[in-house]
C-alpha cells in the first residue's frame, strides 16, 4: 500500500487529493472518501490506507480546498462556506481522477463519508451517474441545502446506486426520526438500500480522533460497509 498527495484543479484552485493504493495491479474498483467538518484528517487518510489494504483505490478530496491553504478559520466557519453546486464539482473532479487512473476499472466507483461527507454520499448517490455504490456514516442535515437548490433528500428520486446508511442510536443529527424519514423517501421511490443503527453510539462513532468514538459500533459496522462494496464493486 502506497499513499501520496496528489490535486485536482477545479474553479481555478488546486484541489488536494489523498489518494491510496493497493500493491495489486489492476484495474481494480475505485473508491471516493469524503471527509466531515473536521476536514481531511488522519481519520480520513487512515480509511484511504484501509481501503487501499481492501484492494480498492481510495482518494480524499479536500473540499476547503478554495479557502486557500494559510485560511486559519475554524472548521464550522468553513463548512458554512460550502455551497452544493461547488461541492459537486468538486466530487466529480475526484471522481474524474479515479476514472482517468491507470490501475482503476472506471466501471466500479463507490463513495464513502461520513458526518458532512455521509450527507455528500446521499446527493452524490443522485448527482453522479458514475457510482456504483454509496456508504453514509451519520449523515448530517441531509434534508437541508448547503446554498441554493434542491436538498438532498429533495433529490432522492434521482439516486442511481445502492446506498448503506449507519447511524448512532443515540445521535441527534441525524436523529432516528431523520433515519426512519430517510428510510421511507428511499423506498417511496424504489431506491436499493440498507440501514443499520447501532444502540450507545452518538456521532463520529466510527472516528478513532473523536470523543464520540465507540469501538463496539465500528466493529459492527465496518465489515458490513466493506461487504457491501464488494458486493456491489467486485461481485
Amino acid at each position: 500500500m502506497a499513499s501520496s498527495w496528489e490535486k485536482a484543479v477545479v474553479d481555478s484552485s488546486d484541489m488536494p487529493l489523498y489518494v491510496s493504493l493497493p500493491e495489486s495491479g489492476g484495474p481494480v474498483p475505485g473508491i471516493v472518501v469524503i471527509h466531515g467538518q473536521s476536514g481531511l484528517e488522519n481519520f480520513i487518510k487512515d480509511t484511504t490506507h484501509m481501503m487501499a489494504l481492501q484492494g480498492y483505490v481510495a482518494i480524499a478530496p479536500n473540499l476547503y480546498h478554495r479557502d486557500g491553504p494559510d485560511c486559519k478559520d475554524d472548521n464550522p466557519t468553513r463548512k458554512a462556506r460550502l455551497r452544493d453546486t461547488t461541492i459537486i464539482k468538486d466530487i466529480h473532479a475526484a471522481i474524474g481522477f479515479l476514472k482517468n487512473h491507470r490501475q482503476v476499472d472506471r466501471g466500479r466507483l463507490g463513495i464513502v463519508g461520513f458526518c458532512m461527507g455521509g450527507r455528500l454520499v446521499y446527493l452524490m448517490s443522485a448527482a453522479s451517474r458514475d457510482l456504483k455504490a454509496g456508504v453514509m456514516f451519520y449523515g448530517s442535515s441531509t434534508m437541508q441545502p448547503y446554498g441554493e437548490g434542491p436538498s438532498p433528500f429533495d433529490r432522492t428520486p434521482e439516486i442511481n446506486c445502492p446506498i448503506q446508511g449507519h447511524f448512532g442510536a443515540d445521535d441527534k443529527n441525524p436523529s432516528p426520526e431523520d433515519m426512519r424519514k430517510l428510510d421511507a423517501e428511499l423506498n417511496r421511490y424504489g431506491k436499493v438500500h440498507e440501514f443499520h443503527t447501532y444502540a450507545g453510539a452518538a456521532h463520529a462513532f466510527v472516528n478513532t480522533g473523536s470523543k464520540n468514538y465507540r469501538p463496539h459500533a465500528a466493529a459492527l459496522s465496518w465489515p458490513k460497509a466493506m461487504e457491501f462494496f464488494s458486493r456491489h464493486l467486485v461481485g
